[in-house]
């Protein structure tokens, strides 16, 4: 059954969370500081693929936002390692002052050993699940739907519905996964929603993948569609570059848009546009999973967009960021906004509402309301750090299996998302290519979310000319 307005769609048959872990109105979607870029990362070795994760982590607002209130570690009771505590560590430090990375990070997952070569994309799940598994420490004897509502199951997690139609008396059977990002099949894509448009795209069972249909009582022809059915507030689209067998890599042109509109792609297609805001691209600059080099571009607090390359952080125009061969995109929602609003409506309501809040009866959302702050145009374009010293790594605990992917019931603001995990093997040799060309740039919804005034644009592609920088696992099948 689903809602419509400002509700969200809920996957029949899932209950409500027994306990809500986290109060979704204190999910702040919007910078609560706003500041230039921070501090790069020094590879340790072969560490590009950590660094430029990192990177886009640190950059996601609703998460930063939470790390930067050192409100986890204040509560924490976690013995040993702890993946949100080291993460919030990390993001106060980065922002706030120059710092090296270490090896502590590693110790989410045994198969990542410092020197080795490793793939962002693995290492973006595995980090993902170990701080949702640090959020759950403090509770036990949940059920799947209260797991669901951590802080960071909120914001990365949604909901994919599978459709079956029977050929012979039509019957629809549906069922619903759950997601932490969403991999997408890039063959016979140019672009990201073309890419999208094939993920929604029916397919047909027949022959050997019959469908067992519960009306006919026998194996039938029938189709089979993906849509998203639950949004998440921070959308993360893994572009599969990389042949899980070969470990080959495809380098071709895939475009992306600063904004996109995921209602296109929605179990209810009808309905005002979802909007999303591009924050973070990732980049792996190579020609297999086996060798070459990861680095990203994000959008700073300040609105501005700096390409992040271990320790180097230089100022770059969001046509640079546009025109990559990214392997990993990151976007935020921005469904409040509509088309034409200008920038700095974007920072009125810091949350959307959300279903979860109509279950907390007792719980009462409070808008926050941050000011206006021009981005500082006097900011040098290189940011450089030394380097302080490396700590010893930690041991980590086993990852959040694959029964943490569990029913993401809190949607803001929107009724609809999708998404399954997906990438190659390992990979990241460090070598230092040469930085691909910028491509065209795809930009619509021009004016919606963020600072983009034409003279900035074009005093940042003056600065970009006058400075050089040298320049990536399928959790489901689709059938």
């Amino acid at each position: 059954m689903a809602t419509r307005g400002n509700d969200f769609f809920i996957a029949e048959g899932i209950a409500p969370p027994e306990r809500i872990l986290f109060p979704p109105e204190k999910i702040y979607m919007v910078w609560q500081q706003q500041q230039s870029a921070g501090a790069g990362l020094f590879n340790v070795g072969n560490t590009c693929f950590l660094n430029a994760v990192l990177q886009c982590l640190t950059y996601t607002p609703p998460l930063a936002n939470y790390l930067l209130s050192r409100e986890h570690s204040k509560a924490c009771q976690q013995q040993g390692f702890c993946m949100m505590c080291t993460m919030e560590a990390h993001v106060n430090k980065v922002l706030h002052s120059p710092v090296r990375q270490t090896s502590s990070f590693l110790g989410i997952g045994e198969h990542f050993q410092l020197g080795m070569q490793e793939d962002a994309h693995d290492f973006l799940c595995c980090t993902v699940n170990a701080m949702q598994r640090a959020c759950l420490s403090a509770s036990s004897d949940l059920d799947l739907s209260s797991e669901s509502t951590t802080i960071i199951h909120q914001i990365f997690g949604g909901f994919l519905r599978s459709r079956v139609t029977c050929f012979s008396c039509k019957a629809v059977s549906d069922s619903y996964e759950a997601f932490l990002d969403v991999p997408l099949d890039i063959n016979a894509a140019s672009s990201l929603t073309a890419a999208l448009e094939e993920f929604v795209t029916p397919e047909q069972l027949d022959g050997e993948n019959c469908f067992k249909c519960n009306k006919c009582k026998e194996k039938v022809a029938a189709s089979k569609r993906f849509t998203i059915h639950c949004a998440p507030k921070v959308l993360t689209v893994c572009l599969k570059r990389f042949d899980c067998l070969t470990g080959g890599k495809m380098n071709k042109a895939v475009e992306y848009p600063e904004y996109l509109d995921l209602r296109p792609y929605m179990s209810e297609a009808d309905g005002e546009p979802l909007y999303y805001s591009l924050y973070a691209v990732l980049v792996h600059s190579g020609d297999s999973c086996h060798e070459g080099h990861y680095f990203c571009y994000t959008k700073a607090s300040n609105g501005l967009w700096y390409q992040m390359d271990d320790e180097c952080v230089e100022l770059r125009s969001i046509d640079t960021a546009l025109g990559q061969q990214a392997y990993l995109l990151f976007y935020a929602r921005c469904s409040d906004l509509r088309l034409g609003q200008k920038a700095s409506s974007s920072l009125a309501p810091s949350y959307a509402p959300s279903i979860l809040s109509q279950w907390a009866a007792s719980r009462k959302q409070v808008a926050s309301v941050v000011p206006q702050v021009l981005p500082d145009r006097t900011k040098d374009m290189v940011l450089s750090v030394e380097d302080p010293g490396q700590e010893e790594a930690q041991s980590g605990s086993p990852l959040w299996g694959k029964e943490g992917y569990n029913c993401f019931l809190d949607t803001t603001d929107c009724d609809d998302a999708t998404g399954r995990n997906t990438g190659p093997p390992s990979c990241g040799h460090d070598q230092h290519v040469d930085d691909a060309p910028s491509g065209p740039c795809n930009r619509s919804l021009e004016s919606a979310c963020g600072p983009g005034d034409a003279w900035e644009e074009t005093l940042l592609r003056q600065k970009e000319t006058s400075s050089s920088v040298w320049s990536g696992y399928d959790l489901h099948s689709r059938k």
